[in-house]
């Protein structure tokens, strides 16, 4: 259990608070920002899902640079972001932030990977992230933070940068999950 796991273990610990902070009616008052309002409670909830999405990156870059990845961290790690950027998609679409077919066709396209991933440890191989899924992930992950800081600060200028950056995820997340498949096919091809 190293650092950089530690890390991944901590983003994982922070997406129940998260989850508290953005479902619990939380009487914190609201600021107003361009044509909407802002609740404080999903501030609060934004500010703990980007530090949780930093974490992704600090992780990685300390387990890069230091010489620790580790077959845990590669499983860890995208586990954690598949929990977070889930937890944080169903929440929109609770909140009326986000069109639920977008979010089934994202969580459907995490579950697919996983269980390509689930196939291949049970033949011993480990599927690291590629260059195409941490695209996907760094914009799954802005699209969620604007949206649940309810557009914040492209409302003062009434552009939907939130639900944009929502439908460029949503194409970087398919493409990817193709991607992936084309590029892992054999271990389901050759597996037992």
């Amino acid at each position: 259990m190293n650092i950089p796991n530690r890390i991944t273990l901590s983003r994982i610990l922070l997406i129940p608070i998260f989850i508290v902070i953005m479902s619990v009616p939380f009487n914190w008052g609201e600021w107003d920002i361009g044509n909407s309002s802002l609740p404080i409670s999903h501030f609060v909830g934004a500010l703990l899902f980007i530090i949780a999405s930093a974490t992704d990156w600090i992780d990685g870059h300390y387990a890069r640079k230091h010489n620790l990845v580790t077959n845990l961290g590669k499983f860890l790690d995208p586990l954690a972001d598949k929990l977070l950027v889930s937890a944080a998609l169903i929440l929109l679409v609770e909140m009326g932030l986000a069109p639920a077919w977008v979010v089934i066709i994202i969580i459907s396209r995490e579950f697919a990977v996983t269980g390509l991933r689930l196939v291949a440890a049970g033949e011993g191989i480990v599927l690291a992230a590629g260059s195409m899924g941490k695209l996907k992930t760094a914009t799954q992950m802005i699209a969620i933070a604007v949206l649940l800081l309810h557009n914040f600060p492209f409302s003062f200028i009434g552009f939907p940068f939130g639900t944009v950056m929502l439908y460029i995820a949503l194409f970087f997340t398919v493409f990817s999950g193709y991607d992936y498949f084309v590029k892992n096919w054999h271990v389901m091809r050759d597996s037992k």
